[in-house]
């Protein structure tokens, strides 16, 4: 590829990618908060996460699942995550039982209790394994967030709160949910942290002018 047309093809995937994230303030702010308030209640009350999707929304779990279990940005007691993606037995088993549509919700069924959160990540808003697992985590009664993209699919529409990056392109959706995900994890983490942070700087003082 010339190098003046790769250059212009950044230049553009990355602007896409920016003008993106601010429909998506724009659009999801007030959701991004509650689903974090859900999510810090959830594990304040002595619940987990379980989270869930297919290809790269499966390694945004995973990805998220790690930052609870370890840190985000602050030191913290570890917080409960489960990313319902990563046991191979689990999931050929299910699969070969069951079929694919179920891998996911067999899990809910074994794992979750009504005190959990289900985080569902699904790019289309419409992955088969992924409704059927929110739908068993309701059944249960567990709290539901759901990531989807485009127009939100059966997603947005069968969880507690919705989060949709309405956009076609499957990579800035993904670019995006990693994002709200780490923005999930930022004010939960703070939340866990505001009662041991130190004393703010007092940036008046004399030290300071």
């Amino acid at each position: 590829m010339d190098a003046k047309v790769a250059l212009a093809k950044v230049a553009a995937s990355l602007q896409e990618g920016a003008e993106l994230r601010v429909k998506v303030t724009h659009d999801n702010a007030h959701a991004i908060v509650e689903a974090s308030s859900l999510i810090t209640g959830c594990l304040r009350s002595g619940g987990k996460l379980l989270l869930f999707g297919n290809g790269g929304s499966a390694a945004d779990a995973q990805h998220l699942a790690a930052e609870f279990i370890g840190r985000f940005s602050g030191e913290r007691r570890a917080l409960p995550a489960v990313a319902l993606t990563t046991d191979s037995s689990i999931l050929t088993a299910v699969g070969n039982d069951y079929g694919f549509e179920q891998i996911f919700a067999r899990q809910i069924e074994g794992l979750g209790r009504s005190n959990d959160v289900a985080i569902a990540i699904s790019t289309s808003g419409n992955s088969p394994n992924v409704i059927a697992a929110v739908q068993a985590a309701r059944k249960q009664g567990l709290k539901t967030v759901g990531l989807a993209g485009k127009d939100g699919g059966m997603l947005a529409k069968c969880v507690d709160v919705a989060i949709t990056v309405s956009a076609i392109n499957t990579a800035r959706i993904q670019e995006c949910h990693i994002a709200i995900g780490h923005l999930f994890c930022e004010l939960v983490e703070l939340d866990f942290l505001e009662t041991s942070l130190p004393e703010p700087v007092d940036t008046k003082s004399s030290a300071f002018q």
